[in-house]
């Protein structure tokens, strides 16, 4: 008996990559539809990532098409997929493009959700802590509640905000017409890290970018005084808070997706610095004017909501996650150091 069918969009990304081998481990019978452009995605990274989750080699299918290039409500019907997961978009946040970002972004996903209502198929995607942008929570260094979105600082978190809408909208109708709600369920993704984000480049995590740069032989630099603080969430926790929203039993809407902890720049540079057993003082700089007024200084999940209606709590503390993953970068680059043929010691 054939097993069931997924569809992941933006499955060869950092995020969907992992989401994409942790569904073949779970149920290793599973097809795995991929759809992806390869804008920022790679085959390597689906290769990989089946490699870390011991699947085996990839045997999905790709579609390297835009999301919005396929026909959703017909693909459906065929396919008849278990859930569908939306990662696809633009998520660099500084693309600065507003018709791109929103045509990319948003003009698709009406389509998605229309198709999934009409074949009763549930959908989770992706939206994102940047549709909070600066709330009062932020000044009060408090947990952001779901409620307090819908001012973003950037036009990426506009357009992650207009794909929430969408939802509201829908699930408003549901309720004026006093009919259950579709299964859709929104995940605002906060500061996510962990293995597989290497091909990201400049929007990789802190946790990358500062383990890498010790590993260099450099100080971590930080703006001053390194006392931003983001709400890091280790990449499995997303993964298995992503699956569990597909699962019977969830009640439909739009949740935070993230740790509930808020961690400064300075404790990640400081976990890393004991993690690789080193003894190296931080170096700040200023940060550029024109990146103060729209910058996240602060952000938190308050994760109430997701526990009460996803039935999901966070496994990983940011601490743990980020021991765990400089672990992992520092065994990585040394593998990668032995020249082919070579044994390690």
């Amino acid at each position: 008996m054939a097993g069931p069918t997924y569809i992941v969009t933006g499955g060869a990304g950092f995020i969907g990559a992992n989401l994409v081998a942790e569904l073949l481990r779970r149920e290793p019978d599973a097809h795995v539809v991929v759809v992806d452009n390869f804008r920022t995605g790679s085959y390597a990274n689906l290769v990989e990532a089946c490699d870390r989750a011991e699947v085996g080699a990839f045997r999905g299918s790709v579609q390297p098409d835009s999301v919005a290039d396929l026909s959703w409500q017909p693909a459906l019907v065929a396919l008849a997929p278990k859930a569908v997961f939306h990662l696809g978009a633009i998520t660099d946040t500084l693309v600065f493009d507003e018709k791109e970002m929103l045509a990319e972004n948003t003009e698709p996903f009406a389509d998605i959700v229309d198709a999934c209502v009409e074949t009763g198929t549930p959908l989770v995607y992706a939206s994102s802590a940047a549709t909070y942008g600066s709330p009062s929570q932020g000044d009060a260094r408090e947990p952001f509640p779901e409620s307090a979105a819908g001012k973003p600082n950037n036009v990426y978190g506009f357009s992650k905000w207009l794909m929430d809408a969408e939802v509201f909208r829908l699930f408003d109708q549901c309720d004026a017409a006093g009919e259950p709600r579709p299964h859709i369920v929104g995940l605002r993704y906060f500061n996510v890290f962990g293995p597989g984000e290497a091909r990201k480049g400049t929007m990789a995590s802190m946790v990358w970018h500062l383990t890498n740069q010790l590993l260099d032989g450099k100080r971590p630099r930080l703006f001053e005084f390194g006392e931003h603080a983001r709400d890091q969430v280790y990449v499995k926790d997303i993964v298995s808070q992503t699956i569990g929203s597909a699962s019977e039993g969830v009640t439909p809407g739009v949740y935070n997706a993230g740790s509930g902890v808020a961690t400064s720049f300075n404790d990640i540079a400081h976990a890393a610095i004991a993690a690789l057993g080193l003894d190296v003082e931080v170096e700040y700089f200023r940060m550029p004017d024109e990146m103060v007024p729209t910058y996240q200084h602060y952000t938190c999940a308050d994760m109430s909501a997701a526990r009460d209606g996803l039935g999901f709590s966070p496994g990983w503390t940011p601490a743990d996650g980020i021991a765990d993953y400089v672990g992992w970068i520092r065994d990585e680059r040394a593998r990668a150091s032995v020249p082919s043929g070579a044994t390690s010691a």
